[in-house]
Parts: C-alpha cells; sequence; structure tokens
C-alpha cells in the first residue's frame, strides 16, 4: 500500500473513531436527557393536579377530583398526548371515572413505594393503566399524603412513541452529520497527507539525485514546518552539505597530491640522477681516485634526501591512521632542546640564522621523547627555511598542568591564507622554495599538527608577512594526558 493511502487511513481511522465515540455518548446523553425532561414534565402536571384539581376535605380526610379542570388540562395537553389517573388510598381509580372497572391497578411493588411516600418514574409500561390495553407508556406517580397517611396518588402518563421519536429525530440529524463529517474527513486526509508524502518524495527525489553523486541540491524544506519530517530534512541537508564539502576537500587535496606526486617525481629524478651518473663513473673508473670519497658522499646525501621523502609519507599515513604507539614518559625538555639546537647550528649558520634557546635547566614534559624531538625539530628546520640572516627562538615553560613551547623566528611570515591551509598535507607556503637542499615535500607540518593532536595537545601559529611567525605548542602533563586510542591496523 502506497504511503498516501497509508496516511489516509490513519487521519481517517483517527478521525472517524472519535466521531463514532463522540456520536455514541452525544446518543446516550441525548436519551437520558429527553428521558429526564419528560419525567419532570410529567412531575410538574402532577404537582399542578396535586394543587389545583383535587378538593382535600381534611376533617374527613377525604378527597373529590375536580373532573373539569383536569379534561382542560388533558385538552390542553392533547398533542403531547398525556393524559392523567387519580387513584384513592385503596389503589382503586377515581378518574377519570369511578365506575371504570377497566382501569389497572398499580402493581404492589410501585404501590409499595408509594406508600413510603417515594415518587415513581416508570419508563416503560406495557398497558395503558386506563384500559388495560397493550401500548407502551411512560408514567410518573406522585403520591400525596394527610397527617402522614396516604391520601391520594396522582399519575400522569404518555406514549413512549413521543419520545422515542424525538430520540430517533436526533439520531437521523447525528447520522447525517455524521456522513457530512466522514466525507470531510476524507477530503482533509486526502490534503494532509498529500502534503506529508510530498515532502517525502522531495526528500526521495534529493536522496536520489545525491545517490547519483549530484550534491547540488536543497530540499526547501527548513523554513515551512517545524515536525519530524522537516528536521529530517535539516539533517540531510546538513548532510549533504558536509558531503559537499568533503568532495570539495577531497578534490583539493586530490589537487595537492598530484602536485606533491609531481613534485617528489621531481625531487627523486635529480638525486636519483645524480646517484646513477656516480655509480656510472665509479662503474668504468671514469672518476678520478682523489674525487672518489667526495662521490661517495655525495651519493649519501642524495639517498638519504629520498629515504627523508619517502619517510615523510609514511610517518604521516601512520600518524594519521592512529598506527603508532606513543611511548609517553616523563623527561627534561631542555635538554632535548638543546640537541635539536645543535643538530641544526649548521644549518642554521648556512642561512645566515641565529638559533638561541631561552629555557630553564629542567623543564619536565610528558611525551614521547622521539615524537617530540621531531614536533620541535621539524619546527625548527620549518623556521630556518624561511628566515634569512635573523633570528629563531626556541624557549620552553611549565605551566599549570601543561608545558609550553614557542619557536619564533624573524623571517618571511605568511599571509591569513596562508594560516588557513599550513595543517593540510602537501600545502606549501611558498612554493617556489620546493627544490631546496631541504627537501619540502609539503608534509612536515602535517606531521607535526597530526603528533601534536594525538599527545592531546595544542599548536597555535601567529604570524605577519616580513615580519616572523611564531609556533606554540602546548602538551598536557601526565595528570591530564588523554589515554592513546587503541590502534588499528588499516590496509
Amino acid at each position: 500500500m502506497k504511503m498516501l493511502y497509508q496516511q489516509m487511513l490513519a487521519i481517517f481511522g483517527v478521525i472517524f473513531v472519535m466521531m463514532a465515540i463522540v456520536s455514541v455518548l452525544f446518543i446516550r446523553s441525548t436519551t437520558a436527557n429527553v428521558w429526564s425532561n419528560s419525567f419532570d414534565q410529567l412531575e410538574e402536571y402532577t404537582d399542578v393536579l396535586a394543587d389545583n384539581a383535587l378538593q382535600v376535605n381534611v376533617a374527613r380526610s377525604a378527597f373529590e377530583p375536580n373532573a373539569a379542570f383536569i379534561q382542560n388540562s388533558e385538552k390542553i395537553l392533547q398533542n403531547q398526548r398525556v393524559r392523567f389517573i387519580i387513584y384513592n388510598a385503596d389503589n382503586a381509580a377515581v378518574y377519570p371515572n369511578q365506575q371504570a372497572q377497566s382501569a389497572v391497578s398499580i402493581e404492589a411493588k410501585t404501590w409499595a413505594k408509594l406508600k413510603e411516600g417515594t415518587s415513581v418514574a416508570l419508563p416503560e409500561l406495557t398497558t395503558d393503566p386506563r384500559n388495560g390495553k397493550q401500548q407502551s407508556m411512560t408514567i410518573y406517580y406522585r403520591p400525596v399524603f394527610l397527617s402522614n397517611k396516604l391520601l391520594f396518588v396522582v399519575a400522569a402518563y404518555a406514549p413512549v412513541d413521543n419520545i422515542q421519536s424525538s430520540i430517533r429525530k436526533t439520531e437521523y440529524n447525528l447520522f447525517i452529520a455524521f456522513l457530512l463529517s466522514a466525507l470531510v474527513a476524507v477530503v482533509v486526509s486526502y490534503f494532509v497527507a498529500r502534503y506529508q508524502v510530498g515532502r517525502i518524495n522531495r526528500l526521495r527525489q534529493v536522496t536520489h539525485q545525491v545517490a547519483e553523486g549530484d550534491y547540488d541540491v536543497d530540499l526547501n524544506l527548513r523554513s515551512k514546518s517545524h515536525d519530524e519530517v522537516a528536521d529530517l530534512a535539516n539533517d540531510f541537508q546538513d548532510m549533504v552539505q558536509s558531503l559537499r564539502d568533503s568532495q570539495a576537500e577531497i578534490h583539493r587535496q586530490e589537487e595537492r597530491r598530484r602536485q606533491f606526486m609531481a613534485d617528489a617525481a621531481h625531487e627523486m629524478r635529480t638525486p636519483l640522477t645524480t646517484i646513477n651518473g656516480l655509480l656510472e663513473g665509479l662503474a668504468y673508473d671514469a672518476i678520478p681516485e682523489e674525487s672518489k670519497g667526495q662521490s661517495i658522499t655525495l651519493m649519501r646525501n642524495e639517498t638519504k634526501r629520498l629515504i627523508r621523502l619517502v619517510n615523510e609519507n609514511l610517518d604521516y599515513e601512520k600518524i594519521r591512521t592512529n598506527q603508532i604507539l606513543l611511548k609517553k614518559q616523563t623527561f627534561n625538555a631542555t635538554e632535548a632542546l638543546q640537541d635539536i639546537v645543535s643538530q641544526l647550528s649548521q644549518k642554521a649558520a648556512a642561512a645566515g640564522d641565529k638559533l638561541v634557546l631561552e629555557s630553564a635547566a629542567d623543564v619536565p614534559v610528558y611525551a614521547d621523547h622521539d615524537r617530540f624531538v621531531q614536533v620541535m625539530f621539524n619546527i625548527a628546520q620549518n623556521a630556518i627555511q624561511f628566515t634569512q640572516n635573523g633570528t629563531i627562538t626556541l624557549s620552553a615553560k611549565a605551566g599549570y598542568h601543561q608545558t609550553e613551547f614557542a619557536v619564533a623566528d624573524t623571517g618571511i611570515g605568511m599571509s591569513e591564507d596562508q594560516l588557513k591551509n599550513i595543517w593540510e598535507r602537501y600545502y606549501k607556503a611558498d612554493p617556489s622554495r620546493k627544490n631546496t637542499k631541504y627537501g619540502e615535500s609539503g608534509l612536515g607540518l602535517a606531521i607535526v599538527h597530526q603528533l601534536v593532536t594525538l599527545h592531546g595537545g595544542t599548536i597555535d601559529v601567529a604570524s605577519k608577512p616580513n615580519v616572523g611567525t611564531t609556533f606554540t605548542v602546548t602538551l598536557p602533563d601526565e595528570e591530564t594526558a588523554p589515554k592513546q586510542a587503541p590502534i588499528t591496523h588499516t590496509k
């Protein structure tokens, strides 16, 4: 069954059941009110007769009915077919005809209640109390006492078909209203269901578009309603936006990957060509004996460049996929930074830079020693690469439940657009430097960012063009550092 009909059936079913319940309750209430009103009217008639149609002789404890008054009352009420009977204390009818033998006496059970002073209403009497003929009647008995003694009973009765006729009219009118309401319910349920199904079909349509790779879709359901379908549409639109952003990111990364492959191929080709030429020279004794040592050194340097390029890619993938295990421990960060300064002093001097370390003698840090050195080494080397004849300052200080490190240079700096992308792999803030002797691949800072994040720390960068750049690394201590997630091995 299509959802349109399911929605219609559900909505119509709810309306139908509600109307049926209301109709049944209304009929029962109306019927009860009709019967109650009928008895109230008969009670009022008996009160009038008891007060005006009977002449009571107190001395003799007797009464005499005023037949003319009663007959006039019956004429007035003839459209309602109301009749009256007067019974004496012996349960004998004295009106309308004291000599009538066909009048029906009051049943013993009812008479007992009347003698106790209780008025009695009988909803359906099967015989006419005047002549005993079979006829459905409704009757009301009202006892009248004198000196705590039953004097007479006034009875007012009318055919039941009057009441039933009123009830049937009410039921008929309610049935017509029920049919009209059902028709309106069908129409309303159709349009409501069509509206809901239309929204779902729209969602289904755009889902099909997304499945075919078209992410440029808009549901246009955000501001029209605030129900579950609208929430689903909002979530779906957010998902599409995420897919769109992911697709754009994939394209951007793919372009950078292609650029990197071209750069890597170029960088690899140069050292490989150099190594191959030197090997051929050594093989054919084309290199003088005194130059062989220099040739071997050159081949070793070029080989290290290749190894560094390959290792950077392998390290990034392992870090990105959480395939490395950090061996965290607390050690003196100052000693590690002194080693880094010693290793990079020669490169800094070649660029005309001055390396400065500002740190206390003992600054404890909780981290993986080798990965910490890798992070600070890459940042410092990056600073040297983009600084000529300047100063590079490495600093460390202990904070509250953390250790802060900074690498500040006086180099060329970066613009705001460059700062937004420096953590992305294959990105080069200055593409013209891709062929330097440091073998920049665009992965160094991406690796740094991943390693700092893996430690549960943060890394921030502030830079101004032609002023300099400052990298700030913050690592938590052992008490606040997060535990490393389980290592996942991916193919």
